[in-house]
């Protein structure tokens, strides 16, 4: 099974899952260097439900979102590497800034965000909400961040005049 698909086959697929029963859980983001965090947030993700499918920023998307020193990490290398990971089902890329579009393509039957997101700020709600589905937020993992992974690298090996 090829878990990187393009949009217009992940509908195909999650209205086979519907039809099947089984529950989809969706998450997004930038996923950049892969941390502890992603990982943990990734597993409680996918145990709310049955499939878990990933929206991931495409590499100009998150050049808008987090500035232009990011991705690190390319968009394949991102998805290939999420893909490795075994709570993930599939990975589609989006190329906006948020995942309003896929959200209301999928209507996926849990949304799930990091519990740093007030529940009003997270995108796709209202579509989730409407099509009965749930809304959950995952506790992060203290400490774990990709801002504070690349500080971290900074501190350890940037010479210092």
């Amino acid at each position: 099974m090829e878990k990187v698909v393009e949009l217009q086959q992940l509908v195909k697929i999650r209205k086979e899952l519907k039809q099947k029963g089984l529950k989809v859980v969706f998450t997004n983001g930038c996923f950049d260097i892969l941390h502890r965090g992603h990982v943990e947030y990734l597993r409680k993700a996918k145990q709310l439900g049955d499939v878990l499918i990933i929206g991931l920023n495409t590499d100009q998307s998150v050049r808008r979102v987090k500035g232009e020193k990011r991705p690190i990490n390319c968009q394949e290398d991102r998805a290939a590497v999420l893909a490795a990971l075994e709570a993930v089902d599939y990975v589609c890329f989006f190329p906006e800034e948020t995942p309003a579009y896929i959200i209301e393509a999928l209507i996926p039957d849990i949304l799930v965000k990091g519990a740093d997101w007030k529940l009003d700020e997270i995108v796709g709600r209202e579509t989730v909400r409407r099509a009965g589905g749930k809304v959950a937020r995952i506790e992060q993992v203290p400490g774990a961040s990709t801002r504070g992974t690349i500080r971290k690298i900074i501190e350890r090996y940037c010479e210092q005049k």
